[in-house]
Parts: structure tokens; C-alpha cells; sequence
């Protein structure tokens, strides 16, 4: 499985790549059970920081789930029960950064929409084609879809199966950055380079007090935040920082 999932480690940041490019990097129902082993894994993993999302090659991202092994699910209640993928990201702790290039469709699309910051070339292209082949997606692209780019412009991606380019997608508020073609992967390792100088206890709070605010009322968040802010000060190196403010001021 490693062959088709490969990761590597270094400055904080897991890099993990889809590795079908003959497939469109399409995920085989074994690939999304190793998925789920494999963020929890990186969750627990105290020399990761940020996570980093890519697939290998030009044409795509990810375009989503392998026909071939959705049609081999014996019973209704084995697809039920099956491994979502885009859950093993959508549970993630820690940061998560995906590169979009080319084709991001279907359950690859339910992936970028699991993370917290998505970055597309000029090549993306974003759809939900489930409605077209006859069901829903399954991997919480209903759920998701709206929280970033509101009820209207999510039914009609969701209703008509359309894909949309990378510069709609970043005038709906989709992807938070597009880059030249072939660019989105360094750009979004910079930017994870960037979150791994944080501490990753901070990194946790903070996107664990962010996801809060998508459920909870507004007082209700502020004191979630509030905990998460005492949190950081219980690990005791807030004085770190404090101490660094104050001898930069010293030294303007």
C-alpha cells in the first residue's frame, strides 16, 4: 500500500501523496482503510506538526473513490459501513494543507473540502459529479460545502454535478489561494513550513476553537476559546513569546 500512499516526514510537516496517476489518483477501498489508520497515526505523532495533502502527477488530484471497488461492496450494509475516506481527514487535530492541481472530483473533492486551508493551481477543477451517476457523495460534501461557500452556490454544484475552475472556485470562497500551474505544491509547503515554527499544542487549540464556531453559539465559542487559550499557558511556555516581544521592542 505504501506504493500508492506514500508519506514522508521532516520540519514538522507529514507530507502524504496519492499515488495512482495512471487512476487519476482514485482511491481503492484499501487505500481509504490504510487513510484512516494513517492519520491517526500522524495524530499521535509528536514530530508532526501540519499535515500536507497532494496527489502525484498533472491531472489530478484525486478523482475520488475507484468505480471498480464501490461496485464490489456485497451487501447495502457493507457500502454503508465502508471506510470514508474523507473522514480520516475531516477528524484531523492537526493542520491540514492540500495542493490542489488538475482534476479534484467527487470523494477527492470531499478531501480539499476537509481541510483547513486549500491551494489550487490554475489547472484545478473542483466538482461534485455524484448526482450525475445517481446518489449522494457520502463523504459530507452536503455538510461541508455550505460552511464554506453558502446554501446557493453549494445546490447548484451539488444539484447540476458542474465542475467549477480554479478561479471560481477562489471567487467562492473554495480554495484560499491560487497559483501559477505547477506551483500550488511548493506554495503550499512554504505555508506549512511556515505553521511548523508554531507550537503544535498552539496549532491544536486553535484549529480545534475555529471548528468549534461552526457548532457552537457565539458565547458558547468564546468560552471554548477561552479554555483553549488557558490551555496554552498550562503547557508554561507562553513566556517564551513574551519574553521574545518584549527583546524585539527592546531592540527596534
Amino acid at each position: 500500500m505504501e506504493d500508492l500512499i506514500t508519506l514522508s516526514i521532516s520540519g514538522g510537516v507529514a507530507e502524504v501523496m496519492l499515488n495512482r496517476p495512471a487512476k487519476l489518483n482514485a482511491v481503492t477501498a484499501e487505500m481509504a482503510a490504510f487513510l484512516l489508520d494513517l492519520t491517526r497515526r500522524l495524530d499521535e505523532d509528536s514530530e508532526v506538526s501540519v499535515v500536507l495533502l497532494h496527489g502525484a502527477g498533472e491531472r489530478a488530484f484525486c478523482a475520488g473513490s475507484d468505480l471498480n471497488s464501490l461496485a464490489e461492496y456485497p451487501t447495502l450494509w457493507a457500502y454503508r459501513n465502508r471506510k470514508e475516506y474523507s473522514a480520516a481527514f475531516r477528524h484531523l487535530r492537526k493542520p491540514l494543507v492540500v495542493a490542489l492541481q488538475g482534476w479534484a472530483l467527487g470523494g477527492g473533492a470531499e478531501m480539499a473540502l476537509s481541510a483547513d486551508i486549500r491551494i489550487a493551481d490554475t489547472s484545478a477543477k473542483i466538482g461534485f459529479p455524484e448526482v450525475k451517476r445517481g446518489w449522494v457523495g457520502g463523504g459530507a460534501a452536503t455538510q461541508l460545502l455550505p460552511r464554506l461557500i453558502g446554501y446557493g452556490a453549494s445546490m447548484r454544484l451539488l444539484l447540476t454535478g458542474d465542475h467549477v475552475d480554479a478561479a471560481e472556485a477562489f471567487r467562492l470562497g473554495l480554495v484560499e489561494e491560487v497559483v501559477a500551474p505547477g506551483q500550488a505544491l511548493e506554495r503550499a509547503r512554504a505555508l506549512c513550513a511556515q505553521m511548523a515554527g508554531v507550537r503544535p499544542l498552539v496549532l491544536e487549540a486553535t484549529k480545534a476553537a475555529v471548528r468549534a464556531s461552526l457548532s457552537l453559539p457565539l458565547e458558547a465559542g468564546a468560552a471554548y476559546e477561552n479554555e483553549m487559550t488557558t490551555l496554552c499557558f498550562a503547557e508554561g511556555r507562553h513566556m517564551d513569546g513574551i519574553r521574545d516581544f518584549f527583546s524585539k521592542r527592546d531592540h527596534a
